[in-house]
């Protein structure tokens, strides 16, 4: 039995795009950018080094709240499945997609499709209640 699973927060690089299977199930798939920084030891200023990208898979009732209230730009924390996928490129070199199969998604910041006013950068699920004070991950 093999098991991978992995947990990143990054910013979306697009929206999220979602549809239906033929069986009516909902799927949303959007990407993540992860940057990685360091500190340079003589002048304590950070700078970047490189930018992974994930391509998320969403399913079910988690995939129409992710559709619906992610942004390109949002900050986000991704836990899943994960699985490396290599690709031909169309200038016939090769590549390798980083792919999560998301159970777990947390929105850092609360910004709909229609909503351009950013509210507090607190985490919270995704479709959750505006009464509810902690944040959790979605089951």
């Amino acid at each position: 039995m093999a098991f991978s699973k992995v947990m990143i927060i990054g910013n979306l690089g697009r929206d999220p795009e979602m549809r239906y299977t033929p069986s009516g199930r909902p799927v949303t798939e959007f990407s993540v950018a992860v940057t990685h920084s360091s500190r340079d030891q003589a002048t304590g200023e950070w700078s970047d080094e490189a930018t992974d990208w994930f391509r998320v898979t969403v399913w079910g009732d988690r995939a129409e709240r992710a559709a619906e209230q992610f942004r390109k730009g949002n900050r986000v924390f991704v836990e899943g499945r994960f699985r490396t996928r290599e690709f031909e490129r169309k200038d016939g070199t090769k590549g390798v997609s980083l792919e999560i199969t998301a159970d777990n998604v947390i929105a850092f910041e609360r910004k709909g499709r229609d909503d351009d006013v950013d509210d507090d950068d607190i985490p919270e699920r995704i479709g959750e209640d505006e009464s509810e004070a902690a944040p959790a991950a979605i089951d």
